[in-house]
């Protein structure tokens, strides 16, 4: 039997840790899998250790959103868009600032 998309993903983060791509495949194969914790996890690993990988975002806020965490997507979404910023990636910045605008209103503050 051959290897699942997930298995080779895997094996080619092991060999190129330091390559952002295959992590980012390997979330959406697990998203796109249904497995959303899975995908979170992996978003989550992408994002602290390649912070301006800003393909990350849009997918890692949408999963949050998946599994019920509106204010971990609207974080997300707007480390994002400071992502984007730095890189000057407008494209990328612009579909975050689309699903930022899209999320329901902050719950009111308690004080």
């Amino acid at each position: 039997m051959p290897p699942s998309r997930i298995e080779l993903l895997r094996a080619f983060i092991a060999n190129r840790p330091s390559d952002p791509f295959p992590q980012y495949g390997l979330a959406l194969e697990h998203k796109n899998a249904g497995q959303l914790a899975e995908a979170w996890a992996a978003f989550e690993a992408l994002m602290e250790k390649h912070p301006t990988y800003t393909a990350a975002y849009l997918h890692a806020g949408n999963t949050a959103l998946a599994l019920g965490r509106t204010e971990e997507a609207r974080a997300v979404y707007a480390r994002g868009l400071d992502a984007c910023a730095k890189a000057g990636d407008a494209h990328a910045r612009g579909e975050l600032e689309g699903a930022l605008a899209a999320l329901p209103a902050e719950p009111p503050q308690r004080l």
